[in-house]
Formats: structure tokens, C-alpha cells, sequence
């Protein structure tokens, strides 16, 4: 016995061994293609790969990210060199006029280097102006100023009254949507069928929304952020996260309250956007038409209530959940707001929308999926005329209130 015992640690300490032996060798795999790409790059960098000779002038590439007039007399441009290489800029045109200026840290910016241009010029209000960066090669990058104001610093005062707006198109809208409530729930089973699809089509436009308001966003992005395939595979990678959450439940099918919480992240991711887009268009002097611009999203997101409240009509929850969903809903847009008027970023910008697709898409899902019991309760096909109806007139009240807030 005790010699197969240890015939048996022998064996056991061999294969421990083997296992180490294995587990170096395969480092040494992993790790060899590496140092040769290692090689031939330096190779490639010190030979230019044999064609240097053949090469042209250096590439030039700069985005003007932001241009903000800080006080009267003053222009500051926020730039990004996202090129293959350095980038020199040691002159600014002004409205064709050359012009002095400063620039922090240097106006010699390295790849994916930043540098802030300073540029005392007496800008005049509400006009036009367009500054232009010329490079050391001549070659040339503009910025435009639609309409000059002077950008808001931060104060008590305006932080009150940006939240205020965000408050106005966010909360107050979802808030009169969900005190329809009492009036849904005196519906038949087959209207609130029909308010389920409806609620499906106003995300499917909310979701499509977002989708173009994200891709203008990063239009605005330097090249290297890639903006389009960012997007893509943020929404993607939210919708997945959300799915494979609920693919852990192991069938057991969400109650209506927590639909109406998903629809409610969705929505509210949707209307940070929106307060983005405002803040930065009141920080810019783009919003002349301001107040038409709060009203109009007041009223076109007043449907967004509706649609959180669809999945609660068979319960009756606390008042305290209808609290929390408004302000799950329209309290995003208070935040928005503040960051498009004070500290406005268009990667995060990006980022928020991208989430916001793929969470919109994950609760059309979980929507769909409650029309389809529906439907099975009342005894009919999951897809009618009813449930069509609902999604056509859900995606239509959303494209024709929009018109009130597109110009």
C-alpha cells in the first residue's frame, strides 16, 4: 500500500511538473510572436520599409474641437491633433486677418496631444465669425462661430436656471404623461394592448432618434475615436449586457413594474441627449429660439409617461415608484443640460447615446414580449391590426410632436 501510495505522489508531482513545464512553453508561444512583430516594426520605423525615398511631405491632420468666447474680446479654440504626427501651428486668421495669439501647452502639438489657442479678439455679438488655423505646411482647419455670445461661466444662478430648463423638458413632461394612469386603467384588455404596442413604437422612434443623434455627435470626434464603429459596439455591447442579465433569471419573466423601470433607464438615457443638445446650443448662441425649443420638447416628450405607465395598468404600485420612475426618466435631462452648457464633451456625449441604443432596444424587447402574453390571453395572434396600429401611431405622434423641436 504504501508503495502504490507513493508510485501515486510520484505520478501526482510528475504531472505538477509536466503542468509547470507546459505552462512555461506556452508563455514562451505567446510571447514569441510578439517580440518578432516587435522586431520587424523597428525595422519598419528605421527603414521607412525600404521605400523611404518615395515618401512626401509629412501628414497633417488637427480638429478644432470647441471655440468658446470666455469674455468680451477673447476667442479660446480647443484643438486635437489627431494625425500620424506632430503638428505645428504658427498662425491664426480671424475673419481672413491675421492675428496674435497664445497657446497652452504649445502650439507644436504631439499625435492625440491637445493644446487650448488664445486669441484676443474683439468679437462682436451675435455675429458670425470664422477663426482659421494654418500649419507649418499651410495647410488650413476652420472653426465657425454661428452667432457670438459670450460662453456662461458657472454660477449659482445659472446652474439653477439650466436645471431648471432640464427640469422643464425632462421631468415635467414624463410626470403629466404618467398621470394618465387612473385613465388607463379603465381600459379593456384589448386598448391596453394597443397602449403596449404604441409604447413600442414611441421607443422604436426614440431608439432611432438617438441612433442619428449619437452619430452626430461623433461627427464631431477626432478620427481616431473612430465615431461610427464606437456607436455601433457600445449599443451593442449594452444590449448584450442587458440580455445576458436577463437571460440569468432562467425564465422567470420580469414583473411589469420592472419593465416600466427599464423603460424609464431607456427613456432617461434618451433625454440626457437631449439636454446635451440644449445645454451646448444655449452655451453656443444657437438657441435664439429658446423657449419655443423647451416648449417643443415639453410637448414631445409627454408621451414618453404613457409609455411608462403601460405595463403597471394591472397593478397598483406605490406612489413613491411613479416618483422614482419620473425622475429616473426626466431627471437625466437635468444633467444633460448642465454638462452642454458648462463643460460640454462630445466623447461623453457619444458614450451616453450609445448606452441610451442599446438600452432603448433591450426594453422594446422586454415591451414586445408583454404584448405577446397579451395577446395570448386575449386568444389572439401576437402581430394584428391592433397591435400594428399601436406601433404606427406610437412611432407617428413621436415624428409629428418632433416637429416642434427640429430646425
Amino acid at each position: 500500500m504504501q508503495t502504490e501510495a507513493a508510485a501515486e505522489t510520484t505520478e501526482t508531482t510528475t504531472k505538477r511538473a509536466s503542468t509547470v513545464r507546459l505552462g512555461r512553453a506556452g508563455w514562451v508561444l505567446v510571447l514569441l510572436p510578439l517580440l518578432l512583430l516587435g522586431a520587424v516594426l523597428a525595422y519598419l520605423v528605421a527603414t521607412g520599409g525600404g521605400l523611404a525615398d518615395l515618401a512626401g511631405p509629412p501628414v497633417e491632420q488637427v480638429t478644432i474641437e470647441r471655440i468658446t468666447l470666455p469674455e468680451p474680446g477673447v476667442m479660446r479654440v480647443e484643438v486635437v491633433n489627431d494625425g500620424p504626427q506632430a503638428v505645428t501651428i504658427p498662425q491664426v486668421l480671424v475673419d481672413d486677418a491675421y492675428w496674435s495669439f497664445s497657446a497652452d501647452p504649445s502650439n507644436t502639438i504631439p499625435r492625440l496631444g491637445r493644446a487650448v489657442f488664445t486669441i484676443p479678439y474683439p468679437w462682436v455679438a451675435e455675429e458670425t465669425h470664422v477663426v482659421r488655423l494654418i500649419t507649418s505646411l499651410g495647410l488650413t482647419f476652420d472653426g465657425e462661430i454661428a452667432a457670438a455670445v459670450e460662453s456662461p461661466a458657472p454660477s449659482a444662478n445659472l446652474f439653477w436656471r439650466f436645471g431648471l430648463v432640464g427640469f422643464y423638458v425632462g421631468i415635467v413632461p414624463v410626470t403629466l404623461g404618467l398621470l394618465w394612469y387612473p385613465l388607463m386603467r379603465r381600459l379593456s384588455g384589448q386598448a391596453m394592448n394597443f397602449i403596449l404596442a404604441l409604447t413600442i413604437g414611441l421607443l422604436l422612434y426614440l431608439a432611432i432618434g438617438t441612433w442619428l443623434d449619437a452619430l452626430e455627435f461623433a461627427a464631431e470626434l477626432p478620427a481616431f475615436w473612430q465615431g461610427v464603429p464606437m456607436v455601433f459596439l457600445i449599443a451593442l455591447i449594452a444590449l448584450g449586457v442587458l440580455l445576458v442579465i436577463g437571460a440569468r433569471r432562467k425564465g422567470v419573466e420580469r414583473t411589469p413594474l420592472q419593465v416600466a423601470y427599464l423603460i424609464a433607464l431607456g427613456i432617461g438615457l434618451h433625454n440626457l441627449g437631449e439636454g446635451l443638445a440644449i445645454g451646448a446650443a444655449f452655451a453656443l448662441g444657437e438657441a435664439a429660439l429658446g423657449t419655443f425649443l423647451v416648449l417643443g420638447f415639453t410637448l414631445h416628450n409627454i408621451t414618453e409617461g404613457v409609455g411608462i405607465a403601460a405595463p403597471l395598468v394591472r397593478q397598483r404600485p406605490r406612489w413613491a415608484h411613479f416618483v422614482f420612475l419620473a425622475l429616473l426618466a426626466g431627471g437625466p435631462a437635468i444633467l444633460g443640460t448642465w454638462i452642454g452648457g458648462f463643460a460640454f464633451n462630445p466623447v461623453l456625449a457619444t458614450l451616453f447615446l450609445a448606452l441610451g441604443i442599446g438600452a432603448i432596444v433591450q426594453v422594446i424587447w422586454e415591451v414586445g414580449k408583454l404584448v405577446v402574453r397579451d395577446s395570448a390571453r386575449l386568444g389572439q395572434p401576437a402581430l394584428n391590426w391592433s397591435t400594428f396600429g399601436g406601433v404606427v401611431v406610437g412611432a407617428a405622434i413621436m415624428y409629428f410632436t418632433a416637429f416642434l423641436v427640429k430646425f
